[in-house]
């Protein structure tokens, strides 16, 4: 059973989401507050996966992601927002956000997305990839992202592809053939030849380059 939380301002965002996930039969919510109380729901019920509002009025979501950060065995978490403000979105995905869901993602995606989560991978809303983009890829500073994936081997692009769909380590080497050990090396060249920090930037740059097809809207 994946034990998730939701930490929403809103009472009505939090039931909602409370009823979609609790509909799943292996997803239980263990807790849904507001920012001020997230770190102490989060050490009472030490949920595998965290929604947690990037905005909020009192205590915000990037003060509960950094908090959680420097405690032991932080769970997974993933940003809930509507991406009006880039530069949030850049200091949460430097926090380590694991993702990016848009308040009126689908049913469907938001439990696929728990399952990603509680499984050790990343997960991005399609809706918010160019905003991401736009964060990290600045102004034409930098080589653009297929210029960066054209330095890497053909082993190293399946991977970042792997990566853009969320895939964990394990998942990629048995999608691969590969142990992990020979993954994570994969992984830690793709992330120094994107100049990136972490599975999420990776992920915004192989949506971008087109080497990643976005998950479908629906049935």
């Amino acid at each position: 059973m994946i034990r998730a939380m939701i930490v929403d301002d809103e009472a009505l965002v939090r039931s909602g989401l409370s009823l979609i996930l609790g509909s799943a039969a292996d997803i239980e919510v263990v807790a849904a507050c507001d920012g001020v109380h997230a770190v102490e729901e989060v050490q009472r019920h030490r949920p595998d996966v965290v929604l947690l509002d990037l905005r909020m009025p009192e205590v915000d979501g990037l003060t509960v992601l950094r908090e959680l950060a420097r405690r032991p065995g932080p769970p997974a978490v993933a940003m809930l927002t509507t991406f009006d403000t880039n530069d949030y979105v850049a200091q949460a995905l430097g926090a380590g956000a694991a993702g990016f869901l848009l308040k009126d993602t689908e049913p469907e995606q938001l439990v696929h997305a728990v399952r990603v989560l509680a499984g050790g991978g990343k997960i991005l809303s399609p809706g918010v990839t160019e905003a991401v983009i736009g964060g990290y890829l600045g102004s034409g500073a930098q080589p653009g992202p297929r210029a960066r994936i054209a330095t890497m081997t053909p082993r190293e692009r399946d991977v970042l592809a792997l990566i853009g769909e969320g895939l964990s380590n394990a998942d990629i080497g048995r999608r691969l053939y590969l142990s992990t050990a020979t993954v994570k090396d994969h992984v830690s060249a793709v992330l120094a030849k994107l100049a990136v920090t972490n599975r999420v930037q990776a992920a915004v740059i192989a949506r971008d380059a087109g080497i990643v097809a976005a998950p479908p809207t629906g049935r």
